[in-house]
């Protein structure tokens, strides 16, 4: 088979299948159709194992962006990996992933979510190591460790739904409403989906997974890995919204959120940068999400997972550009060299601010007018409006940095035109970067949310925007070292640039407390005691009899004697005694 075949057969069947799932989409959506389905794979015993299918317009409408994001990256994939030997065995980790994520969004049963969410994990961090040196490596573990915590809480989750006689948790939801053991669901839920979407402390593996390939990041940060945690949490979000729980996690997301703006201001590689602000984007969704607002998150996911996914692309076009370099500081210029990607990246880059009339505009105002209508607390508000002045802030400092500053690198490079495959890809995603909010908006609320506030109240998304493009420009133009020579100490510019000290958190200090001890309990007990009481001294023990047995087996005449000789004498002593 040709290296490209599979390539091309995987982008006509998730392109076909993406348009099959639209039309399943519009049908559902005007007839107010769910649609559940079991398949028993096997009965005995009076036990049945069943395979269980929920379609519905959430499912459907996921499915539908999964797949034209995955079949756009994989088209993209043939060109960008066309140098890599081991094309085919890329393009089958990426189905494979996807595959698990589209298991995760079809389950209502908690063992098919919990396949899915391992598979999710476990591919991965085969594609998290894929370029096979050290940082591939220590980045492909954080993030397996970082989320092998949510996979235990899922799987104590299917422990516990033990509890209710099936694992089909959408028959359960008003019953478990009214239960006391929904505090416990409530957790575990949460905890899960804290890991899997990154949210503090567990936030360090996110720019770490960079080290994968750009167009596995392309797919992981828009649509996939990231959006588990929350697509989870939106479909027990029936459940959530009277908990405690709920109210730390919008405190965590709000934080989250913050850190990740102010770190996204002080990096200077391009690929994290997106990252970062991939991780802000999920704090907005995740702290919208715990104020009850299920269907606005949902909103915002999919209109974010377009832009990102073009941005990433973009990305991946430039660093090839560059020689495989990501520093922003030696790029620059760039528009007179790549003019249809950085046409792709301004628009990608104005839909993430949320400049109106493009995807972003629809999902992110909505949740900051909710935001001002709901009954919050100063903090919070105060969260919100300053993370959105700074998704802006980093935005003009990146095009700055990309577009308008001159060309920095030292040494003469051959800066060719683009690849007119990855163009292809990229225009289907800037189409929907354009058109999926209005069209999301239409589809998803079924009557028009009309927000009342004040002039200034309304206004105060316009003017927090325009607050970060100002900042941005003049603070890009200056340099960052101005900021820490007036404004910050250096010790402070050290906390706010290494995401507030969390990557340390989880690499040392998880390895010193946890792995260490972990380290001393197998020292002392498996390769100790244990070893010597239970495995290695029953070996022994066994060993040292059948040895003895087999010299019984051996019918010598000489072992009889002795042995004969030997009872005899006990038996003689005995009887004197």
């Amino acid at each position: 088979m040709n290296k490209y075949s599979l390539c091309f057969i995987s982008f006509f069947f998730l392109f076909f299948f993406m348009l099959i799932n639209f039309f399943m989409v519009i049908y559902f959506i005007m007839n107010n159709v769910s649609m559940f389905i079991e398949w028993e794979i096997i009965s005995f015993s009076s036990m049945n194992i069943v395979m269980s299918i929920l379609l519905d317009w959430m499912s459907l409408l996921f499915m539908m962006f999964v797949c034209l994001i995955s079949s756009s990256v994989i088209y993209y994939s043939k060109s960008y990996m066309k140098s890599d030997l081991n094309l085919n065995r890329f393009i089958l980790l990426v189905l494979l992933f996807v595959f698990s994520m589209l298991l995760l969004i079809i389950s209502p049963n908690m063992i098919s979510i919990f396949l899915g969410w391992d598979g999710l994990g476990l591919v991965s961090y085969c594609l998290i190591i894929f370029y096979q040196n050290i940082k591939s490596y220590n980045a492909g573990m954080l993030t397996a460790l970082s989320n092998r915590i949510g996979d235990v809480m899922i799987l104590i989750l299917v422990c516990w739904m033990m509890n209710y006689g099936s694992w089909n948790y959408i028959f359960y939801m008003e019953f478990m409403k009214n239960d006391y053991s929904m505090k416990i669901i409530g957790l575990l839920v949460i905890l899960a989906a804290m890991t899997k979407s990154a949210q503090i402390p567990f936030s360090s593996w996110l720019p770490a997974a960079m080290a994968a390939p750009t167009p596995v990041s392309a797919l992981v940060h828009s649509s996939t890995l990231v959006t588990a945690g929350i697509y989870l949490l939106i479909r027990f979000n029936m459940l959530l919204v009277d908990l405690f729980f709920f109210k730390l996690l919008l405190v965590l997301s709000g934080l989250t959120m913050f850190m990740a703006g102010i770190c996204a201001n002080y990096e200077y590689d391009l690929k994290k940068i997106i990252a970062l602000s991939t991780l802000s984007q999920l704090g907005l969704m995740m702290s919208i999400l715990s104020m009850g607002y299920g269907d606005l998150a949902f909103f915002h996911l999919l209109t974010h997972a377009m832009f990102k996914a073009l941005l990433f692309m973009c990305a991946g076009v430039i660093i090839h550009m560059m020689n495989d370099n990501q520093d922003i500081r030696i790029m620059g210029g760039i528009s007179f060299y790549i003019p249809l990607t950085s046409l792709c990246m301004n628009f990608s880059n104005l839909a993430l601010c949320g400049i109106p009339f493009l995807a972003g505009f629809y999902s992110k105002d909505m949740i900051l007018e909710m935001v001002s209508m709901s009954n919050l607390n100063l903090l919070i508000f105060y969260l919100y409006y300053v993370s959105t002045g700074l998704t802006v802030f980093y935005t003009i400092r990146l095009l700055m940095y990309l577009m308008i500053n001159d060309f920095n690198l030292l040494s003469l490079y051959n800066l060719y035109e683009e690849d007119y495959i990855m163009l292809k890809s990229m225009f289907v995603l800037l189409f929907m970067s354009l058109i999926s909010g209005s069209l999301l908006s239409w589809l998803i609320f079924s009557y028009p949310y009309m927000i009342y506030l004040p002039f200034n109240m309304k206004m105060m998304v316009i003017y927090v925007m325009f607050i970060g493009l100002l900042l941005g420009y003049y603070i890009s133009n200056m340099g960052i070292f101005f900021i820490n020579k007036f404004l910050l100490t250096y010790n402070l510019s050290m906390f706010l640039t290494l995401m507030w000290f969390m990557p340390s958190l989880s690499t040392y200090g998880f390895n010193f407390k946890f792995l260490g001890f972990g380290n001393k309990l197998v020292k002392n007990i498996d390769m100790g005691w244990s070893e010597v009481f239970e495995s290695y001294g029953l070996y022994n023990i066994l060993k040292n009899y059948s040895i003895i047995n087999y010299m019984y087996q051996l019918n010598n005449f000489k072992i009889y004697m002795f042995s004969f000789v030997l009872w005899m004498m006990i038996f003689i002593l005995m009887i004197m005694l």
